[in-house]
């Protein structure tokens, strides 16, 4: 283990009278790093109520519609560039508190918003919160807990993500249902501002992560010149590209597509406005319960394992969509395979992403490297948020949901033959794995 490994160890247990001590601090300063989540999936999802309302003030045509739903992700991708020098620079819990802030503006803004350009412009503002909170808060997680126990922190994070997607949508469906008065998206857009105090106070009641505070330690003069030199040793830029091209494939497996325009999928598949917000929610409920089953098993079972059978079931749920679109056989039985298809998204892929992100990379390099693997998600998620209603358009929804099912398989190829079994290995010993001939070779 390197001198800054036990140097931060020491640091994390320093806290505790005891083991059990310990893990209860680790679990809370992991439990206040991930709330982050919220205003990450609260963010991301409270858009799926909002498109059809807000394309109809606006007269938005399908681009202008995509355009509406994906400036947040330009705003994350922006928010994942800087992620890692701003981590690297100011530390963790200072990323986080500026995140913080910028989703406070965006709230604030979409609410008071004067026009359409307005608008969006508070929507960027927002992703780029978004961006940053989806690198530091994992990051964070990973560096403060001990390695037996780091999926199950890091996998917080993703419940935290379910749990604001869930928030978004029960605060939609019931201001749709109790709430009548004109341009209702406002309050649902604006609503956010609330957990953004909750996690802007609860912030000042964590440490720095004891690994940055190590590397600091050795001279920040040094430090930040040494990511450049590590990302570029060839084991580094193997384990960064792996984990930009597992990002990356993972948004167009239908995941975001679903998050972004399930109202818009319930209605083409034929329910009405009540009963599509009321099976967006049941969509947030199963995306939750089921990254709790993954808190609890990506430790147990492995990442891997979880991904082979995550993945197998989203192939057959992905190709059952379509076939009932291209038959018309969309009702119960539709929704029971979609929601099937959100189990085994959830307890998987989404579940084991930032895992996998937050443990692959060095710690003289993690917040650049991981910013690098972030910017390769977010311009998959930018992607898909953007062309989905345009392939919807014109391949139909049964063709969206195929190409959806294809993406599944090199996805899975890459995670077969590409990435290490991280579970139970030290950040050390990832990180000699990428240095060895079989890291830089196989």
């Amino acid at each position: 283990m390197t001198k800054s490994g036990n140097r931060c160890n020491r640091v994390v247990q320093a806290d505790g009278k005891s083991a059990a001590e310990g893990m209860s601090r680790v679990a809370f300063l992991a439990f206040v790093a991930a709330l982050g989540g919220i205003l990450f999936g609260y963010d991301t999802a409270v858009v799926s109520g909002t498109t059809a309302a807000v394309a109809e003030k606006y007269s938005l045509d399908a681009i202008s519609k995509g355009w509406y739903v994906g400036c947040a992700l330009v705003g994350s991708i922006c928010g994942v560039a800087a992620a890692g020098w701003l981590s690297d620079r100011f530390g963790r819990k200072p990323a986080m508190l500026f995140s913080s802030v910028l989703f406070s503006v965006s709230a604030i803004g979409c609410a008071l918003c004067a026009g359409f350009t307005d608008l969006v412009i508070y929507r960027i503002i927002g992703g780029g919160g978004i961006g940053i909170v989806s690198i530091v808060s994992p990051v964070y997680i990973s560096e403060i807990s001990p390695a037996r126990n780091r999926g199950t922190m890091v996998a917080l994070y993703q419940f935290a993500i379910t749990l604001g997607f869930v928030l978004a949508y029960l605060v939609n469906y019931l201001l749709l249902v109790n709430v009548h008065v004109s341009e209702l998206w406002r309050v649902m857009l604006g609503a956010e501002a609330v957990i953004t105090l909750l996690f802007f106070a609860v912030i000042f009641f964590i440490p720095e992560s004891p690994r940055w505070l190590a590397l600091r330690s050795e001279g920040w003069r040094v430090a930040r010149r040494i990511p450049w030199g590590e990302l570029l040793r060839p084991g580094i830029v193997r384990a960064v590209a792996i984990g930009c091209a597992i990002a990356v494939l993972g948004q167009f497996m239908g995941v975001n597509a679903v998050l972004y325009y399930g109202p818009d999928i319930f209605a083409d598949a034929g329910l009405a406005a009540k009963d599509s917000s009321f099976s967006t929610v049941l969509v947030g409920l199963v995306n939750m319960i089921s990254t709790i089953a993954a808190v609890f098993l990506v430790d147990r079972i492995g990442r891997k394992a979880l991904v082979y059978f995550g993945v197998s079931i989203m192939i057959a749920c992905l190709v059952a969509i379509g076939v009932m679109f291209r038959t018309g056989a969309t009702g119960a039985g539709f929704v029971a395979v979609f929601l099937a298809y959100i189990f085994a998204q959830a307890v998987s892929v989404s579940a084991v992403v930032f895992v996998l992100l937050s443990e692959m990379y060095p710690d003289k390099v993690r917040g650049v490297a991981m910013s690098i693997a972030g910017f390769a998600l977010w311009i998959g998620t930018y992607l898909v948020g953007q062309f989905t209603p345009l392939c919807m358009a014109t391949l139909g929804s049964s063709g969206t949901f195929f190409f959806f099912a294809a993406m599944c398989v090199p996805y899975l190829a890459i995670v077969w033959r590409l990435v290490p079994d991280t579970t139970g290995k030290s950040l050390e010993e990832v990180e000699a794995y990428w240095n060895s001939k079989k890291g830089n070779d196989k």
